[in-house]
């Protein structure tokens, strides 16, 4: 580890002087390099994923580890969606002058080494690479035992790009030893990485936090709000829970827990529910909810006889506070709007929560003390996304309150350095 933390470095410093335009032809390079090879690329995938069924994996985790064409395709496209964003590294900002004729600025430069240490998405081999490409960082990549063959496709379309284009392999190095014994060495690597990036469950942060050496960014688990007041409009805050809840539940940015404002309670239910109900969605409720939607028509509820599955059951202790990744969300019924901001405060991560309101005061409220990295309005949750949020791609979504907040991109990924230009002033 010793070795690879080393090479890292050394290419760190080849790749801070990289031109933009040298980066930008090996990210197109790469982009090309997954099409092209995309049969490679799946045939290495299809053993992981064999691997993963015949250990009885669950359905989630084998979804976030699965590539198909349109997915590879998806890749290359977030690769070239990088390339054509700013090079953020020599950029200068927060200028100004002193009263002495001191002139200065802060200019980007990249962090140096990352150390990515993720699970099941292939997807973060390629987002992170080129983002550190892009943002001059050299990484060290380790990936599980879960998805060993993917990545090791991934990383020859990198490195037959990087070779092309007159940059150093050691950029971008995977980490191909799955012993868990390697993260603990490079959690300890603080003379080579600068920054560890972990990209999975609360066990893995929770690992990363209590073992680095090195400063990490911890983020990406969510239990998310989405707060439907009296003034909402119903069919708009039906299709924003539903996507929030079904277009890719096992994301950390899915919804995890509705609250809904008491006076509309009875109304509107039943239509989310049965709108729920289209994808089987099952349904945490409390005692209020609950009560609503045995009234109501058309729901399925536990233990009636047309209802073989539990779409529909009393929420217990615990449910609260659990991230879901499945087709399993919360639902509340709150008195007010102080009702609602103190659960979110008992309960959120400070990843995504979002209010469907059509009053001034209450969305105020809601942005101003609703702390979480990112809060949405009449908007879905599933929006909290590099790609979706314009940079690009992400290396993390951080929820820590440090320069680095929410989806991080490439001005996120560097650091800056204070340019001081003078006229042959002297300090007295």
């Amino acid at each position: 580890m010793k070795t690879i933390g080393a090479q890292a470095k050394a290419a760190s410093k080849v790749l801070a002087r990289a031109s933009a335009a040298q980066k930008n032809a090996a990210l197109l390079a790469i982009a090309d390099g997954l099409v092209a090879c995309q049969e490679d690329i799946l045939r290495a995938n299809a053993i992981d994923v064999q691997n993963a069924g015949a250990r009885g994996v669950q359905a989630a985790f084998v979804q976030r580890l699965t590539l198909d064409l349109k997915a590879i395709h998806s890749l290359a496209n977030d690769v070239r969606a990088v390339a054509a964003l700013p090079d953020p590294i020599g950029e200068p900002f927060d200028a100004y002058d002193l009263p002495n004729g001191l002139r200065l600025h802060k200019r980007r430069v990249p962090l140096g080494v990352l150390g990515v240490i993720y699970e099941s998405r292939p997807n973060v081999t390629t987002d992170i690479s080129a983002l550190a490409i892009k943002s001059g960082n050299a990484v060290i990549l380790r990936g599980g035992s879960d998805n060993i063959h993917s990545n090791k496709a991934l990383l020859s379309v990198i490195h037959a790009a990087l070779r092309a284009n007159g940059l150093p392999l050691h950029a971008v190095q995977l980490v191909e030893d799955t012993d868990r014994a390697r993260i603990n060495e490079l959690l300890r690597l603080n003379d080579y990485v600068d920054l560890i990036i972990p990209r999975g469950g609360a066990a893995l942060h929770k690992l990363c936090r209590d073992n680095s050496t090195i400063p990490v960014i911890t983020g990406g688990i969510g239990i998310n709000h989405l707060y439907v007041d009296e003034t909402a409009d119903q069919a708009k805050a039906v299709e924003i829970t539903f996507n929030s809840k079904t277009q890719k539940p096992s994301a950390c940015n899915s919804l995890g827990t509705l609250l809904v404002q008491r006076e509309i309670a009875e109304a509107f239910l039943p239509k989310v529910a049965a709108r729920l109900a289209e994808k089987q969605v099952e349904l945490r409720c409390d005692e209020h909810a609950l009560q609503i939607l045995q009234r109501s028509r058309g729901v399925e509820v536990q233990g009636s006889a047309s209802a073989p599955l539990p779409l529909c059951t009393l929420a217990q202790a615990g449910d609260w506070d659990t991230e879901w990744l499945a087709l399993i969300l919360g639902v509340k019924v709150v008195e007010s709007l102080d009702e609602a901001l103190d659960f979110i405060h008992a309960h959120s991560l400070e990843h995504s929560d979002g209010i469907c309101s059509q009053h001034p005061g209450h969305i105020a409220r809601f942005l101003n003390e609703v702390d979480s990295c990112a809060v949405f309005v009449n908007s879905s949750l599933r929006f909290n996304d590099g790609g979706q949020f314009g940079l690009g791609a992400e290396v993390a979504i951080s929820t820590q309150r440090i320069h680095a907040r929410g989806p991080m991109g490439l001005r996120e990924l560097t650091s800056y350095k204070w340019v001081c230009e003078g006229d042959g002033q002297v300090r007295s």
